[in-house]
């Protein structure tokens, strides 16, 4: 298997557009403009990534991004094997040479010295300078960059430096209405739509709580795991506590909240 086949996504992603970001991303990848995705946890921010490099057919490398990332787990390194030293070419260089679409999910997570090493890659130049093997890489023709954050968890030592995002155009994603969200949640769980119905009702409601007691609301993802379990002949009580409620707090007055917005549906 190529490399190129090895991150190729083989089967149609399920993805329900809710705007015109599918058109929008189209046009950005057209002159392989780098994109900025922003919005809350499990929205689809990743399911949409996942279903344009379908779409298009291009391969998709993701990397989730965390504190302890260092430039070289993106670019590569040196290693040490029983012949002595090879290089090993990191995710996004991969990408670089082979024209796949790169994903740094959680961007803001990697430190800020991290992050600098893509600016070659976003703007006129397309290169990626890898110093330690003194090379300097021109990205494929297909290569195109894209970076994910949720905004919600911004602060000052947690954001992305004017120089970075300046070299992004942005498509703002947030949960979808209740309509869209209770297609979404019976298509991905198999649970019916009165089912589905209900199960968003709750987290509508659980997202007014956003700030008065929770750091964040239930997420699209999480009601389809609570469909998933319903569909399983779980106790639709059982399974909210499970996946709706537990997930997001240890707070006893909250999870009675909650516990009280879950009896009112089921």
């Amino acid at each position: 298997m190529s490399q190129i086949e090895q991150y190729q996504i083989k089967n149609q992603p399920y993805y329900r557009s809710v705007a015109d970001e599918v058109a929008l991303y189209e046009a950005a990848y057209a002159v392989r403009m780098p994109i900025m995705l922003k919005g809350p946890t499990g929205c689809g921010k990743t399911r949409f990534v996942e279903y344009m490099a379908w779409k298009l057919q291009k391969p998709l490398i993701t990397v989730a991004c965390h504190e302890d990332m260092t430039a070289s787990d993106l670019v590569g390194r040196f290693l040490l094997d029983a012949n002595g030293t090879r290089w090993q070419d990191g995710p996004l260089t991969v990408a670089a040479r082979i024209g796949a679409i790169c994903y740094l999910d959680e961007v803001v997570e990697a430190r800020q010295d991290t992050t600098v090493v893509i600016h070659p890659l976003t703007d006129h130049r397309r290169t990626l300078p890898l110093e330690k093997k003194g090379e300097l890489v021109a990205a494929h023709p297909d290569f195109q960059l894209i970076i994910s954050y949720n905004p919600g968890y911004q602060s000052l030592m947690k954001d992305l430096k004017q120089s970075t995002k300046q070299r992004f155009g942005a498509l703002d994603f947030d949960y979808p209405s209740a309509e869209v969200e209770t297609e979404i949640v019976a298509h991905e769980s198999g649970v019916t739509s009165n089912i589905a119905e209900k199960l968003v009702a709750i987290g509508h409601r659980a997202r007014n709580l956003k700030g008065h007691g929770l750091d964040e609301g239930i997420s699209t993802r999480l009601l389809v795991y609570a469909g998933y379990l319903i569909a399983k002949n779980i106790d639709p009580k059982m399974a909210c506590g499970m996946t709706l409620i537990r997930p997001l707090t240890d707070d006893p007055d909250m999870r009675d909240t909650l516990d009280a917005a879950v009896n009112t549906y089921f």
